[in-house]
């Protein structure tokens, strides 16, 4: 889901705590060989269910989900098991060495990454070639893996689309018009430079932190990440200089907060105290700020995500996979499918702000209703449910771009932004240090 903050944060409420790097995880094992389990047409067996923080705030509605679905099939019998968002991923790679892996297992976009580039997950489009159509074939898309044909790795679950969020007073205090907010990064750059021109140190357009914004940007920007074949990046281009160019301009002129270069600064707080435009893009976000900052809530608007060039915007997802060797691959699909199918979903985000991912689902009315139009919260789900209907998504990030990656890049980025480096020049080495990454991960 892009993975850029703005949308991690969208899940904060569900899943808290960092999760770490494939590297450091230090999973060597491959496990390619490992037999795949194929189906019976019997639904029958005791398999595991692994959810990821949603108790005890959903623990009900999960439970209703799983009573329901035993009662279906009556010879399935449910072990559900939450954890901890801290150490997640840790967990599953001790549990993917010691063969104890759950037969289904909820997947933030890193834990996916982390089982399914090293072949541990089901292929669920061979499960069931038929379900691709249940679902938002953006969200779909996202679980297919680079050389592993058009096989899925995932059912989709719940999703967040990126979305614009911006203080409309500010916003018109810098001589902008609210109601025409940014719709693409240039755009967006345009808007900060006004914005610190004429807020007078009051208050910054938007967070620096680089991390937040690649490389989202970069791809909104037409930049090519990666090759035709996913086995070098590439975006050492004019058009990424431009980008950071443009960053250290904005940074020097007082756009963003000095500090947020460096740390990541609670971008809830500064925005709820009206010391900053733009706010995360998430529709939880705005939740967020109706219930903390009612204040600055009311002068908040919502507008669809800036995209670029490609037209893309970014999603977070979560997804549910099925252990590639279980021994009820029959039950373990169908429970998969029953968990992400319509009405779970929508009955899932009436308590959640999330969005299904199921097409069904999405086509509920409650995701059309935009009330009077000047309720934030109510908009936000409205335009957030038309992006997933209808623009491309993309996670954002591929797979290739890990944590160490976007480390590294991220430094150099950091550098030319204060003006330590050369821009080009700062390009120029992250790609080399980002393709040493990946020539040796391809190596492990």
């Amino acid at each position: 889901m892009t993975r850029s903050p703005a949308l991690r944060t969208a899940l904060a409420t569900l899943v808290a705590g960092a999760l770490l790097s494939t590297a450091a995880c230090g999973m060597n094992a491959a496990p390619d060989d490992v037999k795949e389990a194929r189906r019976t047409g019997r639904v029958a067996g005791a398999i595991t269910f692994r959810t990821l923080q949603l108790k005890p705030v959903y623990t009900s509605y999960v439970q209703g989900v799983i009573d329901a679905f035993e009662a279906k099939y009556p010879e399935v019998k449910v072990r559900w098991e939450d954890v901890p968002g801290d150490g997640y991923n840790e967990k599953l790679v001790a549990d993917a060495r010691a063969g104890a892996l759950p037969d289904v297992v909820n997947l933030s976009t890193d834990s996916f990454q982390l089982l399914g580039d090293r072949g541990m997950l089901a292929d669920v489009a061979a499960l069931d070639g038929q379900v691709a159509e249940e679902y938002v074939p953006g969200a779909w898309e996202q679980f297919k893996l680079p050389g592993r044909g058009e096989g899925v790795f995932a059912y989709p679950w719940y999703v967040t689309p990126e979305i614009l969020t911006y203080n409309e007073e500010l916003f018109a205090r810098a001589g902008l018009d609210p109601a025409r907010p940014p719709t693409t990064v240039e755009q967006f750059f345009d808007c900060a430079e006004r914005i610190a021109a004429r807020s007078g140190g009051r208050y910054a357009a938007f967070m620096a932190d680089p991390k937040g914004r690649l490389p989202g940007d970069w791809q909104k920007m037409g930049v090519p990440i990666l090759d035709a074949d996913g086995s070098a990046f590439t975006f050492d281009t004019a058009k990424a200089v431009e980008w950071v160019e443009r960053m250290k301009d904005l940074y020097a002129k007082g756009a963003m907060p000095k500090e947020s270069l460096l740390k990541a600064d609670d971008i809830n707080q500064l925005y709820g105290s009206g010391k900053l435009v733009f706010g995360p893009g998430s529709p939880g976000f705005v939740k967020d700020i109706r219930r903390n900052a009612p204040q600055v809530y009311a002068h908040t608007r919502v507008a669809g995500a800036v995209t670029g060039t490609l037209g893309h915007i970014g999603i977070y997802a979560q997804s549910l996979g099925i252990r590639k060797d279980t021994e009820h691959p029959d039950a373990a699909a169908e429970f998969a499918k029953w968990v992400t199918n319509g009405p779970n979903q929508v009955a899932f985000a009436r308590k959640a702000t999330i969005y299904p991912s199921n097409a069904r689902g999405l086509t509920d009315p409650y995701f059309a209703d935009r009330g009077d139009g000047k309720d934030a919260e109510t908009v936000a789900r409205a335009i957030g449910a038309e992006q997933l209907r209808s623009a491309d998504l993309d996670a954002n990030t591929p797979v290739q771009w890990t944590n160490q990656v976007g480390d590294a890049v991220v430094r150099e980025m950091q550098r030319a932004i204060q003006g330590e480096s050369d821009p080009k020049a700062a390009v120029r080495k992250a790609q080399e240090e980002a393709n040493k990454l990946l020539a040796d991960a391809a190596n492990r």
